[in-house]
Formats: C-alpha cells, sequence, structure tokens
C-alpha cells in the first residue's frame, strides 16, 4: 500500500461530523475512529476495536493508552522522517497523557476530527508541533 492512498482515503473523511467513539466515513467519527477507519478501508484485516471510553478519558485515568496503543500497533518513525499517510498522536497539555490522533496528508498538514468540527484538513503549526509526542505508519504502508 502506498502513502498516497491514506491520504486519498484521508480525505474521503472530510465533512464526516464528529461523534465520540464513532469510526463511520460520512456519519460520524472521533479523532481514533477516523485513524481505525482508514486503517480498515485499506487493510484487509480490521483495527483492534478500543474499550469504550468517555470524553475525559485521558485526564481521568493518567495512563498513556493512546500512546501506548500507537506503539504497539503502529510503526514509530521520527518525527523529523515522518511523511504524508503517517499518524501524528498528540499530548493536548503538558500535564495530561496523549489524547489526540491525525494522518499527515502533505508538508505542514493534517486531517483530524475534532469536537464542533468534524473531519478538517488543518495547518500543522508551531501549537500542535510543539504537542507532538509521536509520528507513526500503518504497519502495512510500503516505504
Amino acid at each position: 500500500m502506498k502513502r498516497e492512498a491514506v491520504v486519498e482515503e484521508a480525505r474521503r473523511w472530510l465533512g464526516t461530523p464528529y461523534v465520540h467513539q464513532a469510526s463511520c466515513r460520512g456519519a460520524g467519527c472521533d479523532c481514533l475512529g477516523f485513524i481505525r477507519g482508514v486503517w480498515n478501508a485499506l487493510n484487509d484485516d480490521p483495527a483492534e476495536v478500543p474499550p469504550p471510553y468517555r470524553p475525559d478519558w485521558a485526564e481521568a485515568g493518567g495512563a498513556e493508552t493512546l500512546l501506548e496503543a500507537a506503539r504497539r500497533l503502529l510503526i514509530e518513525v521520527p518525527q523529523e522522517r515522518a511523511q504524508p499517510g503517517d499518524v501524528m498522536i498528540f499530548r493536548m497539555s503538558d500535564d495530561s497523557p496523549a489524547k489526540h490522533c491525525a494522518i499527515i496528508s502533505d508538508d505542514n498538514r493534517m486531517i483530524h476530527s475534532y469536537d464542533n468540527h468534524g473531519v478538517v484538513e488543518s495547518h500543522v503549526g508551531s501549537w500542535w508541533q510543539n504537542r507532538c509526542v509521536g509520528t507513526f505508519k500503518y504497519p502495512w504502508i510500503e516505504d
């Protein structure tokens, strides 16, 4: 599978409304559901289904659940070598676990889903860059 296919599929999700715990293109997804949905659209082996989680799961639990899952299921790459089609993981504040994810679409742009916006393509400015705690590629991507 080529990276371009990941970006193309991710762009098909643009405009999908934000729905907590959902993963259905056009109907609704959260950031994790978006990453899982792209996986499922491009891979015969379905993505791992997470257990139910509340919107404040990271703040309430304190564990690095999202980052640990990314390290278990994806291939970590150095941030300076991240490419379109790779997944970015973010910590929204210095004192909380990572809880947001996106797919790099091209230089300094990402596609992600977040509350009150749904799936959008955004500029990766310094605010996002400073909160990125890991970059990963899907294990079935060809380099």
